[in-house]
This record gives C-alpha cells, structure tokens and sequence, in this order.
C-alpha cells in the first residue's frame, strides 16, 4: 500500500505565471508546508500554451528564495513537444532550470499516430536537461509504451503518474488503462517514476490521492518512486 504521507516532494506545479492557474509562488509554496511537503518545484508552462509566461521568465528565477513556508524551492519548466519532435523552449532558457518536463499538449500539438507521438517526445527526452515526461497517459495522444519505458531508462529520463489526470479521467480518455501498461513495464525495467499533482491551485499540492490508490492496487514498488527520498530526487536531477 502506497501512502500519500510517504511522498515528499511535488515538482508538477502552476502558478499565475502559467496563464490558466491560480496562485502565487508563496501561495503555492504555503499549501506544500501545510501538506507536510519538503520540497515544491514550480514548472511554469513553456511557449505554446496560450496566455503562459514570456521565456524572460525563466532569466531571473535565482530572485525567488530557496525556501518559503519551510519548503525546499526548485525551478523547473513543462516544455512542450512540437510536432517536428523539438522542445518548444530555447536553449538559452532551458540551461536555467533546475531541471524540465516534457509533456504533449493538443493546445500546440497534433496526433501524429502512436509511432510518431512516440518518436517525438524521446526526440525530446534526449536533452540533457529533460529529467520527467508529464501525463504520458492520452488515448487522444498515443504513445508505444514499451520504447518509451525502455527510452527513459536509456535517457535517464522517469515518467509521471499524473494525479489529476486520474481525478478527471474523462479529460484524459485511456488514462488509468495506459498507466497500468506502463508501470507494468516501468517494474520490468525498473525505470523511475514521479508522482505529481499538476496542481493549478494551490488546494491541489502535494495531493496525490489518486496516484496511490493507482499504484497501490497495482503493487507499484515503493522503491521506484522518487518522491519518497529528497536527496534522491536532488541526485536524479543533479541539483
């Protein structure tokens, strides 16, 4: 049995900046103590998404503190997969972060097909920074679930159980099926994953209720999740 209380970290989250969420970093940050968490990361969405921030964003993240409300602070971006299997955020912005997601959004995507979903986003796990895919879980955006677990062992690269795709599985048609496949295989080959909120309010952070009830009934080992062990989590990004 997996428990929430077991899960240290939250490293999918949106504020303001984002376009389409609705707190502050401090707002953010002060639900991650109240929730017991340690560490928070802040992944604004990058281009692509209507109404997110401007890249000069990510310039000037070394301003906000390290810790607010007794919480663990790092920087991360969702960058976007591009049809032609790129990033959508430069490299002079990507070096910034502490670490990216990279994530399939139909607001800037079009299905391809399984094979080529496929393609493209290990085309885009390959980058040094990329260290989570977020949301691989989409009938409406396939994926080949065995490459891509094999992929993100090659591309130390882990895969996320996304708890708000499980909370609203009618926006994500597949999702509990797909994760099944894919934690089968990720206990195969034994690849890493992350569990997050993708929290767009900050009374989604650190909940991760749906997530464990998935991996529990599963019997998902507790040892191939990385957000049970903080420095863990700092070694895998190398921070």
């Amino acid at each position: 049995m997996i428990d929430t209380s077991a899960l240290r970290l939250d490293i999918h989250t949106h504020t303001l900046a984002s376009g389409h969420a609705y707190g502050t970093i401090r707002e953010m940050a002060a639900a991650a103590g109240e929730r017991g968490l340690d560490l928070l990361g802040i992944s604004e969405h990058g281009p692509g998404i209507p109404g997110t921030c401007d890249p000069i964003y990510f310039c000037n993240l070394t301003a906000v503190p390290r810790r607010l409300s007794g919480v663990e602070i790092v920087h991360g971006c969702e960058v976007n997969v591009l049809d032609d299997g790129s990033l959508s955020l430069p490299q002079r912005y990507l070096k910034r972060l502490d670490y990216a997601i990279v994530g399939i959004h139909l607001l800037c995507y079009k299905d391809a097909g399984a094979e080529k979903n496929t393609d493209n986003l290990i085309s885009c796990m390959r980058h040094e920074k990329v260290c989570f895919v977020s949301h691989p879980d989409s009938d409406q955006t396939p994926l080949e679930y065995d490459r891509l677990v094999r992929a993100a062992k090659e591309c130390h690269v882990a895969l996320e159980v996304n708890n708000s795709s499980l909370r609203h599985p009618d926006s994500r048609p597949g999702c509990v099926k797909n994760y099944k496949e894919m934690l089968s295989l990720c206990r195969r080959y034994e690849v890493p994953i992350i569990v997050n909120s993708d929290a767009h309010d900050p009374s989604a952070v650190g909940r991760f209720d749906a997530a464990c009830a998935l991996l529990s009934a599963v019997d998902f080992e507790e040892k191939l999740i990385l957000n049970t062990d903080v420095e863990a989590f700092k070694a895998f990004i190398g921070f």
